[in-house]
């Protein structure tokens, strides 16, 4: 039997960065659940005209439990959007647990995280050869707490690259916390908001100097910072170096 419930990665913003999949699914659905302030019109006008659209941001989980189970027990389609990815900083957990303590059948379908888009829209990796070929994806511990072994300073001790998320409300200790775990200061830092969607914004800046330009340009909600140690270094791979042998150029 196929799954009826489907979590479906929403992508950033941007109705053309969904998979063809979570496209498909959504024109299906009976009853689509959306986070409405992180979710643009142009994904739900996707839905077909006769689907209900319900916003799942002022409902509780055991509310949007019911809403799922009333479509389902109905013998309707339901897509649950989550923005980005659904395995990252979403909810998904709970709400799945929930389903299989009733037995339905769900799938997850994945989708585009805002540090892929950010990082496309700006053109640039976030890896480097010989600098880092890391990337940690975290953010700062807000109402939501943080594990001990993970805060940001911590973890800024690895110099790779970063991609934080969430922490657009204080870019001053998202700066402080870089610099306590030794990035030097003029490290390249990307400044994404709303990547995705009309309003987008993006700059480049550097660790020492981002915090002023969010505060600036009133940059403190849905915002990601990529901190790149490799931004500028002029390396190469060594995938196309003609003196490095692999199984498609051999020796």
């Amino acid at each position: 039997m196929s799954a009826r419930v489907h979590f479906v990665g929403a992508g950033p913003g941007d109705p053309e960065l969904l998979t063809l999949k979570a496209a498909r699914i959504i024109a299906q659905a009976d009853l689509v659940i959306y986070p409405g302030s992180l979710t643009p019109q142009s994904l739900t006008d996707m839905a077909k005209p006769q689907a209900a659209l319900l916003d799942s941001a002022p409902l509780t989980l055991e509310e949007t439990h019911a809403a799922i189970m009333t479509t389902w027990r109905g013998g309707g389609r339901v897509a649950r959007l989550q923005a980005g990815d659904p395995s990252l900083y979403g909810a998904v957990a709970e709400q799945a647990r929930l389903l299989a303590q009733e037995g339905v059948e769900y799938a997850v379908v994945p989708g585009v995280t805002a540090a892929a888009a950010a990082a496309a829209a700006l053109k640039l990796s976030v890896t480097a050869p010989e600098i880092t070929q890391t990337l940690i994806l975290t953010r700062l511990a807000g109402r939501t707490p943080m594990p001990a072994s993970e805060s940001l300073r911590d973890l800024a001790r690895h110099q790779s690259a970063l991609a934080v998320y969430l922490s657009g409300s204080a870019p001053e200790t998202v700066r402080d916390e870089l610099l306590a775990g030794g990035y030097p200061p003029a490290t390249c830092v990307a400044v994404a908001h709303r990547v995705g969607w009309p309003e987008e914004e993006l700059h480049l800046s550097t660790i020492e100097d981002f915090p002023e330009l969010v505060r600036t340009r009133g940059l403190t909600r849905q915002t990601l910072f990529l901190v790149l140690p490799g931004y500028d270094a002029n390396t190469r791979s060594k995938l196309y170096d003609p003196a490095f042998a692999h199984g498609a150029r051999p020796d």
